[in-house]
């Protein structure tokens, strides 16, 4: 029998202890063994929880368990949850997590540190929910070179902005359905504004590069300013609107930012709808591959927890590599990144736009007066700042 704890027992907790309890016979079947949830660290009681007598309050009681080889981190923050992780580690206990909080700030470290005591310090959770997404960057494709990772990564802003295209409503009326339906946290901000996402990206794109991808290095953007106006313009594109995690690899250097992003019907993540994520990978050898799935929830998220649980009890005493060193992995400024962009001006000036922007595309949408709106050819961010500041009354810019 294998002996595991579990750090906090909230909604993604919980479901770890629920998956392992209720499919503990397939699970004892592929490991070879049985797995037990022998604590459950909390601050709380859980009286007349069927798990109530696992509750313990002193984490040293775990560590210095021997029997103890596995500790599930579903805590989320980065402390005391990096403290914690550091303590298992260094007791040669295997440590699986689903918070990408912490694996942005000290992935690099915490992976070190396990390398150093022979055991494992496993993420998969951490981006993508239930989605398998970093197992196959690690093994599946590991003779490819990835030089794309452009992705959907936060459930809750997909929702917002599916609700709005669909039901042409404004984002502070999503926003609050999102919220009462518990979709948005009732400080929304690291969702809205694309903070989720970039950690996320960060987690990726090191592990695509080898090299730590600091999240304060990538150009963020959120979904606060999206209107029904926009998305008015994009169905007259052939497009939709979805917060994009882009990082790619150029001939000049590595770029990566989150923004809102307008993409054909063509594009395999147009199809991401409501609370899913997607995340769609280039390779040099596969070319496209996508991975689609519910990137947030208790039991998804649960999962993913799960089949690290999994790998890391079918591989005791051995380091499972991940190549992500603590050497920094430079990117490169957004203002020599090349793209198109979809712009609205108040007013009517096109010979202005044209004189500041050259050829552009211009776009019309009935019952949308008092505007201009138009598509620019490929230009680098610097050419369109440079570009933007000959005009005024710009209401909004959205890259394609």
């Amino acid at each position: 029998m294998i002996s595991a704890a579990v750090l906090g027992y909230g909604t993604v907790g919980g479901g770890v202890v629920e998956v392992l309890q209720t499919n503990s016979d397939v699970i004892a079947r592929r490991v070879g063994d049985e797995i037990n949830v022998k604590y459950i660290l909390d601050l709380r009681d859980f009286p007349g929880d069927k798990n109530e007598k696992l509750v313990i309050h002193d984490y040293d009681t775990i560590v210095n368990d021997p029997e103890v080889k596995i500790i599930c981190e579903t805590m989320g923050g980065v402390e005391p949850a990096f403290t914690f992780s550091k303590k298992a580690l260094a007791a040669g206990k295997s440590v699986c997590t689903s918070n990408k909080e912490l694996v942005a700030a000290h992935g690099p470290e915490l992976i070190a540190l396990a390398k150093e005591n022979n055991c494992n310090y496993l993420f998969e959770a951490s981006v993508g929910g239930g989605i398998p997404i970093i197992r196959p960057i690690v093994n599946a494709l590991t003779s490819e070179k990835i030089d794309g990772i452009y992705g959907i990564l936060n459930g809750t802003t997909n929702y917002i902005l599916t609700k709005m295209e669909k039901e042409g409503a404004r984002f502070e009326d999503v926003l609050k359905e999102a919220q009462d339906k518990g979709y948005a946290e009732k400080n929304p901000e690291a969702d809205v504004e694309g903070y989720d996402a970039v950690r996320k990206l960060a987690i990726l794109s090191s592990l695509v590069y080898g090299k730590n991808v600091d999240y304060n290095d990538i150009y963020t953007e959120g979904i606060t300013k999206i209107t029904p106006e926009d998305f008015a313009y994009a169905k007259a594109l052939n497009k939709t609107i979805k917060l994009i995690a882009m990082g790619r690899e150029t001939k000049d250097g590595r770029y990566a930012m989150v923004s809102p992003r307008m993409i054909s019907a063509d594009n395999p993540l147009y199809c991401a709808q409501d609370v899913f994520n997607a995340i769609l990978l280039h390779s040099d050898m596969l070319g496209d591959s996508m991975y689609y799935g519910r990137g947030a929830g208790k039991l998804p998220t649960a999962s993913a927890v799960c089949g690290d649980v999994i790998e890391m009890a079918k591989n005791p005493d051995r380091h499972l590599a991940l190549i992500w060193d603590a050497e920094k992995q430079e990117i490169k400024s957004k203002d020599t990144l090349s793209q198109q962009y979809f712009v609205r001006v108040a007013g009517g000036d096109t010979a202005a736009v044209k004189a500041a922007f050259g050829d552009v595309e211009f776009v019309a949408v009935k019952d949308i007066t008092g505007e201009i709106a138009f598509v620019t050819g490929v230009m680098t961010e610097k050419e369109y700042a440079d570009a933007a500041a000959k005009i005024s009354g710009i209401k909004n810019m959205i890259r394609i």
